[in-house]
């Protein structure tokens, strides 16, 4: 606790350059004071020729202009775009005020307070409903290109793969949706809860599995003999409501400036094998840094509620995931596999042994565009496979 205290009143983050922007944008407004989602597009060079279209969502605290290079790949065959979901890059009001301010021609711009946008974040539900904004109205842009009806697919990585599926679990019933959408491509996906290596795993595994454990049970039976369905019950109605007030405690005003975490150091030895890319993320400041704990709690439980449905998941799949990735454990994506993985002929999994990275569209040559190649290989076979 002393270690998060410390951190938290020593971390400032300044940005110097605009954010990287990629593509057209198209601006979805939103009601009173929330920040418009801005959808970034590339296209073909003969738009009327896509098959297809995809939509790239991010992962957590990251931002959709790092996905540049992914979004030109895919904009050779198919429509593509982008969008930073809520109180990330420009939907993040601290960073879209920097951003503004760079534009403008002033000079580099504090922004260590962006966290601050996530206070309103109990669950993910804002973060789906940016998703059903830009989905609807990327729709809508590829039926502008030359050819109407074109499936859409979803490219999603970490906690946007999480969003995604939560998403179209929600939305299973909306037949014209889940008509147009075709197919969805989970990186990584958050499936389960990080599990901490080394020693901070010693010292973290236990509470986040206590945590995780007491959540999963917390008022939901589990089919256990009476003796361990007691205990679960007993130990999920202390456990759960005490790290619920404490994470929210640690997020009121005041408190939170102390005890919101810096994203911990072992994982960016996790996120790629690129010196490149790890070159990127250090320098790239638009990424949050800080996560409040009130978002944390949310997550976990959002994480819970998936999977006690994630059997009703919809849509064909490619899930991507490495065996040995800390952050989005592969426990998650094994249940997932296990739960859905007989409910449609293109479901596709690739399991990457003994590899512990999480950014698989960031690693390095020649195994990101085999990747990248494979995922287009897939949205091709589900384009032209008749249903």
């Amino acid at each position: 606790m002393l270690t998060i205290a410390l951190s938290g009143c020593i971390h400032r983050q300044f940005v110097s350059e605009p954010y990287p922007r990629w593509g057209e944008e198209k601006i979805i407004n939103q009601p009173g004071d929330i920040e418009p989602v801005i959808l970034r597009t590339f296209v073909p060079a003969d738009p009327a020729k896509a098959q297809a279209c995809v939509l790239l969502i991010h992962g957590m605290n990251e931002h959709i202009g790092r996905y540049s290079e992914v979004a030109r790949y895919f904009s050779q065959n198919f429509i593509v775009a982008g969008f930073d979901y809520y109180a990330h890059g420009l939907s993040n009001p601290i960073l879209q005020q920097a951003d503004l301010a760079l534009m403008s021609g002033m000079d580099t711009q504090e922004i260590s307070d962006a966290y601050l946008a996530q206070t309103l974040l109990h669950n993910l539900d804002l973060l789906r409903h940016d998703l059903d904004l830009a989905l609807r109205r990327l729709i809508v842009f590829c039926d502008e290109q030359g050819k109407s009806g074109r499936p859409v697919f979803i490219v999603s990585h970490s906690l946007g793969a999480l969003i995604a599926a939560s998403y179209l679990v929600r939305h299973r019933n909306d037949g014209m949706l889940i008509k147009r959408v075709q197919g969805a491509v989970f990186l990584a996906p958050a499936f389960a809860v990080s599990s901490p290596p080394g020693w901070r795993g010693w010292l973290a595994n236990p509470l986040i599995q206590l945590s995780f454990h007491a959540e999963t049970h917390f008022l939901n039976p589990q089919n256990e003999a009476l003796p361990l369905l007691l205990f679960n019950q007993l130990l999920s109605l202390i456990t759960v409501p005490v790290l619920d007030g404490l994470f929210e405690i640690f997020s009121w005003p005041g408190l939170r400036t102390f005890l919101t975490p810096i994203a911990p150091e072992w994982v960016k030895d996790y996120l790629t094998d690129s010196e490149v890319e790890k070159a990127r993320l250090r320098a790239d400041n638009w990424i949050v840094r800080r996560s409040l704990l009130r978002f944390v709690k949310g997550i976990e439980a959002e994480i819970v509620h998936f999977r006690r449905q994630m059997n009703l998941f919809p849509l064909p799949y490619f899930l991507i995931y490495s065996e040995r990735d800390p952050i989005t454990p592969a426990s998650g994506n094994e249940d997932f596999v296990h739960a859905t993985l007989k409910q449609h002929p293109d479901n596709k999994v690739l399991a990457i042994p003994n590899l512990p990275y999480h950014q698989h569209l960031f690693l390095k040559e020649p195994v990101r565009t085999g990747l990248l190649r494979k995922i287009e290989e897939w949205i091709n076979r589900r384009c032209c496979s008749p249903e």
